[in-house]
């Protein structure tokens, strides 16, 4: 029963391990070319922590509850094992699939409406005001003719990250 209670401890000290150590395994057998994408996660440290702390555990169990010997108490103990690093493997798979929707980028711009927030002379640069994602974001921008402050702008095209090119909308 000590070797069980041992495993077990040991699969929580891997699974403290893992949180510190986060895809190393992956790491190392990512590399190899037989092996690439045959196990997909299966030799992660979480899934082996699950699987060996419930062998541990669930053979001290089966053989402090039970007067079977030490070898019904591992087959006992590695079926808990496989279910606990299914589960594991199935849950941080889960956890992986959860995507969030589409970061922004400069090129959802163009096409947009704004608001010049400091005027803009004729082929220089002022400011003005777009939404990007839902928020409010201020950009350098550039226009053939002189645009007033308040005015109502679209957005031809992204120049960088933080400028783009306008011209004023006609009503």
């Amino acid at each position: 029963m000590t070797l069980f209670l041992g495993l077990g401890i040991a699969g929580i000290a891997l699974l403290v391990l893992s949180l510190i150590f986060d895809g190393i395994l992956e790491g190392l057998f990512g590399g190899v070319g037989m092996l690439n994408g045959l196990f997909d996660g299966l030799l992660s440290l979480p899934v082996i922590a699950g699987f060996v702390s419930m062998l541990g555990f669930g053979g001290a169990i089966v053989q402090g509850t039970t007067d079977l010997g030490t070898g019904p108490a591992a087959v006992a103990g590695a079926a808990a094992g496989v279910v606990a690093g299914w589960l594991t493997w199935r849950f941080s798979r889960a956890l992986m699939r959860d995507q969030t929707a589409a970061t922004p980028r400069g090129d959802d711009l163009v096409g947009t409406a704004g608001t010049v927030v400091t005027a803009i002379p004729a082929a220089g640069y002022g400011e003005v005001l777009l939404r990007l994602g839902g928020q409010t974001v201020k950009y350098s921008a550039k226009s053939e003719q002189p645009v007033a402050y308040g005015a109502e702008i679209w957005v031809e095209a992204t120049l960088s990250s933080s400028s783009v090119s306008v011209r004023p909308v006609q009503r």
